[in-house]
């Protein structure tokens, strides 16, 4: 095989994601599943399981990954890269020890996971690793042979991850009445997490105040800032906002909220803004309802003209920047030296965790990292 599409050593592509229900019956035993140990009240869960019900108990998410996998299918076989694609998901159906039960029994010994989150994080790559250390702890208690299981590096500031969700705004742009668009503000929003867990973000290093979540974040907001103005010719005003906070009010959650960004916006005379989902892949829950269901309600009740941009999806350019990574990864791991493409300022993340990276409340073993048990 020409080295330049190989994928070896690795004999598996594995897509990790977060899982979603599929229909009403589903909605309470997934949310049961999402919050598992954390003793979240049954009336909490119902409320949340509201916002599930206005679409039918369907969450998007696992329809988006039934796209990106078949894309990556595709694009992996058009170039030439024999790896097989397999999917499971952390909260339901297809869950990752299924997955990975599958795979060792197909015979592959090393996988290469692909998380649907792009960001540093203990929710968006930490909690990823446990899981999977938790399903090779079940093949282990099963009498199954373990494969060795690596994670891709996280890929916010790929170029083909970046100028997918640029072409997205420059698209929602092109949606707002002509007066009103070349004074459009962005809101480049992300899931809010709390403070402690943004503070130690990232490697124990970190990236100086507010952890590697924030500085990830800042940075491909500002790229793709710098990018559309380069397209539009406007400097447009942005800023980085939230969604989604899910935490005890008593406890400090990353601010603004996008909703009291979009009142403030409406109050100082901005003109306009789009909506940017820079934190998120798909088009899952936290989109649908806290975006295009409750902000925009927001934006109308304030007479603001607002749009909400498209997330990268299964989009031939972030497919292909995928196969880039694969390819790299592999290459890095057969000794050689590929290029690392990244834009911004940060550079490329590392390949393997360090000891300590992203850190949870409990300590919890997780694979595909310098402090793995299955290394």
């Amino acid at each position: 095989m020409d080295r330049a599409i190989s994928p070896q050593p690795y004999d598996a592509l594995l897509l990790l994601s977060f899982g979603g229900p599929e229909g009403p019956d589903d909605v309470i035993p997934f949310l049961e599943n999402v919050t598992a140990g954390r003793g979240i009240p049954r009336e909490r869960l119902e409320e949340v399981g509201a916002h599930y019900r206005l679409f039918g108990g369907v969450s998007p998410i696992n329809e988006q990954n039934r796209a990106l996998l078949a894309a990556l299918r595709a694009d992996l076989a058009e170039h030439g890269v024999d790896l097989p694609v397999y999917w499971g998901n952390r909260n339901w159906a297809p869950y990752v020890t299924d997955t990975l039960r599958e795979m060792v029994r197909d015979g592959r010994r090393r996988v290469l996971t692909l998380a649907t989150s792009a960001y540093a994080s203990y929710s968006g790559c930490r909690q990823y690793r446990e899981d999977l250390a938790g399903a090779l702890a079940t093949l282990a208690d099963e009498g199954l042979p373990l494969p060795q299981v690596d994670k891709l590096r996280l890929y916010y500031n790929h170029p083909g991850f970046l100028r997918t969700m640029t072409e997205g705004v420059l698209a929602a742009l092109a949606e707002l009445p002509e007066g009103v668009r070349a004074g459009a503000h962005l809101a480049f929003t992300t899931h809010s997490i709390p403070d402690a867990a943004a503070d130690v973000s990232g490697p124990p290093a970190g990236h100086g105040a507010g952890g590697a979540y924030v500085a990830e974040h800042l940075d491909a907001a500002r790229v793709i800032a710098d990018a559309v103005r380069e397209e539009t010719g406007v400097e447009r005003p942005w800023e980085l906002v939230y969604q989604s906070r899910s935490g005890a009010p008593h406890i400090p959650w990353l601010e603004p909220d996008v909703v009291d960004h979009l009142t403030a916006l409406h109050d100082k005379g901005a003109p306009a803004v789009v909506m940017v989902p820079i934190g998120f892949v798909s088009d899952h829950m936290e989109v649908l309802y806290d975006l295009d269901t409750e902000a925009l309600a927001a934006a109308r009740e304030l007479g603001l003209p607002a749009v909400r941009s498209a997330t990268v999806g299964a989009a031939p350019a972030f497919v292909a920047a995928l196969r880039d990574l694969v390819l790299e990864r592999a290459a890095t791991e057969r000794g050689e030296s590929p290029t690392r493409c990244a834009l911004g300022a940060l550079g490329p993340s590392h390949d393997v965790c360090p000891v300590g990276c992203c850190a949870g409340r409990v300590a919890r073993p997780a694979a595909a990292g310098a402090d793995s048990p299955y290394a």
